[in-house]
C-alpha cells in the first residue's frame, strides 16, 4: 500500500532541513492519501522534493515526528533492528550500563520513546502514538541486541502515564509488560546503592541524567558539611555522604520522596552523617540564614520551574530567589552546584540569572566546570528539546 504525502508550505520546514525531528501542523500544506493517525507518511517539500518519513497525528500540534530522511527507507523490523543496535553500542561505548538511559526519543532517532535500563529491569515510556505502536516490537529486538551481550532482562514496566499522552490523544498507561516482579529495584551508582521504585517514583523512577554531576560534587565534599536541596530520594546527598562528607542535610517537600531517601541512606550505612527532612526549600533558606548557618558545600536540584516559554519569567525569579538564599549560605570559598532541567530555561538565561543572583548579595562567583546531562541523554543538534540540564559547579567567594 503506498503511503499518504504530506506536503509542505513554502518557506516551512526549516527546522526540519536543519536536522529537526518534527513538522509543527502549521507548516502542513497538504495530505494525499488515506492514512489513519500513527501512520507512516512520506514528506515532500513545497516542490516535491523528498524530505523522508515519519509517523502522523492530526490530533497533535506535533503533526508529524520523522523516522528517516530517507524516503525510500521501509519501517520495518531491519530498520528498528539498527536503530536499537546503534542505541545500545553507543552507550556501551560511553556511559556505565549497568544503570542507563537506553533509548532516548528523537535523539536516537525514535521519536517520542524513553527506555531507561535498572540493572535488569527495563522501564519504557511512551509519549507518541506511532511509536507506540511499535513499542513492543522494539522492545523485543533491545532485549536480543542485549542478551548478545549477556545482559538478560528481568521484566519490563511500562510508565507511559505522563500527561502529555493526552495531547496526543492517547490515554495514559502504567504496568507490567510481561511477567510481574517486585518494583524496588536495587542499582548501584557511582558506588552508592538506591531502591528504585520504577512503580510510583517519578517519571521512570529514578534521574539517571546527573549520574556524572552527582560524581563531580564527591571531590568537593570529602570533610565537609553539605546542604542538599530538592533532594528527591537523597541522591546527590548521598554521593556526598559516600564521598566522606563530615555531615550532610537533604531536603525535600515530598514527606515519600524523603522516606525514600532515609531508606537509601541506610541501605549504605549512612543513615548517620546523612540525615533527610521533610520542608519547602524556598522556606527553610531563610531560616538557617537567620540561624547563622554556614556549609562548605551547597546543592541545588529543583524541579523544571517552568514547563512552556508563557511561565519563563516566573522561572527565572524562582531560580535567581534560590541561588541567591544559596550562596547566602556557602562559607568564604566553599562551593555552590546548581543547576535547571528545563529545556525553556536556556543556557544563556540560566547563566544570567546566577550572574544576577552573585551580584544581589555580593559574592564573586569562580567556575569550577559547567556539564549537562550524562551521555546516555544526548543532545541532537537542531532537536533543542534534548539539550535541557544544565548544571554548574562555582567556589564562591565573598565581594
Amino acid at each position: 500500500m503506498s503511503l499518504a504525502i504530506a506536503t509542505l508550505k513554502k518557506g516551512e520546514g526549516r527546522s526540519l532541513k536543519a536536522g529537526g525531528p518534527w513538522i509543527y501542523d502549521n507548516e502542513v500544506a497538504s495530505i494525499l492519501g488515506s492514512f489513519e493517525n500513527g501512520d507512516m507518511v512520506m514528506v515532500h517539500d513545497f516542490d516535491g522534493y523528498p524530505l523522508g518519513r515519519g509517523f502522523i497525528n492530526t490530533n497533535s500540534k506535533i503533526r508529524i515526528r520523522m523516522m528517516t530522511r530517507r524516503s525510500e527507507q521501509e519501517i520495518d523490523e531491519g530498520f528498528l533492528r539498527k536503530r536499537v543496535r546503534d542505541a545500545w553500542e553507543y552507550r556501551k561505548k560511553t556511559v556505565d550500563t549497568g544503570s542507563c538511559r537506553v533509548i532516548f526519543g528523537e535523539a536516537d532517532f525514535l521519536p517520542g520513546l524513553v527506555v531507561d535500563k535498572f540493572s535488569d529491569i527495563l522501564v519504557v515510556q511512551s509519549l507518541a502514538l506511532g511509536i507506540d505502536r511499535l513499542k513492543g516490537k522494539i522492545l523485543e529486538l533491545l532485549k536480543e541486541e542485549m542478551a548478545q551481550d549477556g545482559v538478560v532482562i528481568r521484566g519490563v514496566y511500562e510508565r507511559s502515564d505522563a500527561k502529555v499522552r493526552r495531547q496526543e490523544g492517547m490515554e495514559l498507561v502504567k504496568g507490567f509488560m510481561g511477567e510481574p516482579f517486585d518494583t524496588k529495584v536495587e542499582i548501584c551508582e557511582n558506588g552508592v546503592k538506591y531502591l528504585v521504585d520504577v512503580e510510583d517514583g517519578q517519571k521512570t523512577g529514578f534521574f539517571l541524567d546527573q549520574k556524572y554531576n552527582r560524581l563531580a560534587i564527591q571531590r568537593l565534599c570529602k570533610g565537609a558539611k553539605v546542604l542538599d536541596c530538592f533532594t528527591h530520594t537523597g541522591s546527590f546527598a548521598l554521593n556526598a555522604g559516600i564521598a566522606g562528607a563530615k555531615s550532610v542535610l537533604g531536603v525535600d517537600a515530598s514527606e515519600l520522596a524523603v522516606e525514600q531517601a532515609r531508606e537509601n541512606a541506610a541501605l549504605n550505612g549512612l543513615s548517620e552523617t546523612v540525615k533527610f527532612v521533610c520542608e519547602d526549600v524556598f522556606e527553610l533558606l531563610p531560616k538557617l540564614e537567620e540561624e547563622g548557618k554556614k556549609f562548605d558545600v551547597v546543592i541545588l536540584d529543583p524541579p523544571a520551574f517552568t514547563k512552556s516559554r508563557n511561565s519563563v519569567k516566573n522561572a527565572v525569579k524562582g531560580y535567581r530567589e534560590i541561588n541567591l538564599r544559596a550562596m547566602k549560605l556557602v562559607k568564604d570559598g566553599g562551593f555552590l552546584a546548581t543547576c535547571s532541567c528545563s529545556h525553556f530555561m536556556s543556557y544563556e538565561m540560566f547563566t544570567q540569572t546566577i550572574g544576577q543572583a552573585a551580584r544581589n548579595v555580593h559574592k564573586r562567583l569562580r567556575q569550577v566546570e559547567y556539564r549537562t546531562q550524562a551521555a546516555d541523554h544526548p543532545i541532537l543538534w537542531a532537536a533543542e528539546e534534548s539539550y535541557y540540564l544544565k548544571f554548574y559547579i562555582f567556589q564562591v567567594c565573598e565581594g
